[in-house]
């Protein structure tokens, strides 16, 4: 490889002509003088002014290699030594003043050049590198510079990852209040990113021993999560701030995984209004799905309640399962107490399982399957005098197919509700201008030339200054307005009543 090396910088200086590097470099005594043959002039040799074909060929003539020179790196290209290319940190951070550059892009530069620094003097075996003056002083100077740049190492491995310390320092321990934990492994862990008021990355997942959460914003370390408050603030490699706490039910239901679509906290939640559930009921579910409504019932029966959730397909039976006993286990790492275990999951048909039913009375029932009028005369028998049976469908036309299936069976349940629950999301923020970025100030009627330049002027200085905070209350404008992004359409949600004929 050295040889190759060797040859090619040859050609490449004599095929330079009079403008090339050769004759400053073979003045300093770097390069020997050898007969190299020009393949662009037709067998001359310009090595020496004579025109010797055999110079080039002859075997008395020395065939220096990439040992010989001083220089600790093997000739090639432009200035004389083969330089690494550029990676995508070092060519961004090198457009940047260095004075903005964070102090994890100095730790991973400086990680970058040791290691190409030992791995060349590795390869030639010469522990110092030589400055060539007027050739490459500028890029080895800079390269100095970053090199004496403050910070500690971080090695990168290619075949594994150590785990870096937080930029932000040690897991700190602040006094907690009475019966709260910090986090602690085994536990479901949530992470936010928020940027500008706004949440550009959202991930829920389990602490574990040597885990480690990846995001485009840089990567956190579960051990560096342990040991934290929930609601605390742990900085990424790259210096990202996450916000590191406990997910809710709603959240964990949003970010768990699934296997059918999910009943949204907000249907779930109307859902249980409308069946008026209370602790010590019993309550049949149908179409188990990925178990979001499961974990909601089991919350509001409490420990003296049952729920019956059956499922028709295997796959679906399963998912829902595991992310209830996911759930029940990471509650038991949150607050030291177990999960009521009040929900029964089966696998199988009702149409055909009435024996599951036998023995059985439901104060309400909560369907959410495609044709849930096929299965209402099962069903009906077992529910409660007065009772409640609410219903999760899709689109309307199920609603149409519901209604005319009770109207042809007989069966005597009134439609009391069917309604679709909408949430609509308001921005309610301090006013900025768009250009500058400088808040908007109210604008009070005309008290005078002077008084309104010394306002103005007060303003600029506020602005200047970041004093924002110590104006007077109310004297800060706020923008209102819907937000612009909006949930969409979930289901509809009908209500019906058992009601006994006369």
């Amino acid at each position: 490889m050295g040889r190759t090396c060797w040859r090619l910088l040859q050609v490449w200086i004599t095929s330079g002509g009079p403008h090339s590097y050769r004759k400053r470099l073979l003045g300093r005594g770097i390069l020997p003088h050898t007969g190299i043959r020009n393949f662009g002039s037709g067998g001359q040799d310009r090595s020496d002014g004579t025109n010797d074909s055999s110079s080039s060929t002859s075997p008395e003539s020395p065939q220096p290699s990439h040992q010989e020179l001083p220089t600790g790196r093997q000739p090639f290209g432009r200035l004389g030594f083969r330089q690494r290319p550029l990676s995508p940190l070092e060519r961004i951070s090198r457009l940047l003043p260095p004075d903005t550059l964070s102090q994890e892009v100095w730790e991973l530069r400086e990680g970058k050049e040791e290691e190409e620094m030992q791995g060349t003097q590795g390869a030639s075996g010469t522990p110092e590198t030589p400055e060539i003056q007027g050739v490459g002083s500028t890029d080895t100077q800079r390269q100095d510079e970053e090199m004496e740049a403050p910070g500690e190492e971080i090695e990168v491995s290619s075949s594994s990852l150590e785990e870096e310390p937080d930029p932000a320092g040690p897991n700190p321990s602040p006094a907690l209040p009475p019966g709260d934990r910090p986090l602690s492994f085994g536990e479901i862990a949530l992470v936010e990113y928020h940027r500008k008021g706004q949440v550009h990355f959202q991930k829920m997942f389990l602490l574990q021993e040597g885990g480690c959460l990846n995001s485009t914003w840089g990567m956190v370390f579960h051990s560096a999560i342990v040991g934290r408050p929930a609601g605390s603030l742990c900085h990424s490699t790259s210096g990202a701030p996450f916000l590191i706490r406990r997910p809710s039910l709603e959240e964990y239901t949003l970010f768990m995984k699934r296997a059918a679509t999910i009943t949204y906290p907000k249907d779930a939640n109307a859902m249980l209004m409308l069946m008026d559930v209370s602790e010590g009921d019993c309550v049949l579910e149908t179409g188990s799905g990925s178990g979001a409504l499961s974990l909601f019932l089991s919350r509001a029966v409490g420990t003296r309640g049952r729920v019956l959730s059956v499922e028709v397909r295997k796959d679906h039976h399963r998912r829902a399962l595991a992310n209830y006993q996911r759930w029940r286990s990471a509650w038991a790492w949150r607050r030291g107490e177990e999960w009521p275990d009040n929900v029964s999951f089966h696998n199988t048909d009702l149409r055909t399982a009435t024996h599951l039913l036998t023995g059985h009375g439901f104060h309400s029932i909560a369907l959410d399957m495609l044709n849930p009028h096929l299965v209402l005369p099962v069903l009906f028998p077992h529910l409660h005098n007065g009772g409640v049976c609410a219903i999760y469908l899709a689109n309307v036309t199920q609603v149409v197919d519901l209604l005319e299936g009770i109207r042809i069976t007989g069966l005597p349940l009134r439609c009391e509700r069917v309604l679709e629950v909408q949430f609509r999301d308001w921005l309610v923020a301090p006013a900025f201008q768009r250009r500058d970025g400088k808040r908007v100030n109210r604008v009070a009627p005309s008290q005078g030339d002077q008084e309104e330049e010394e306002a103005a002027q007060l303003d600029e200085e506020q602005e200047e200054s970041g004093t924002n905070g110590s104006r007077p209350f109310g004297t800060l404008p706020y923008i209102a307005r819907p937000h612009h992004v909006q949930g969409s359409h979930t289901a509809f949600l009908v209500k019906l009543r058992k009601v006994l004929p006369p």
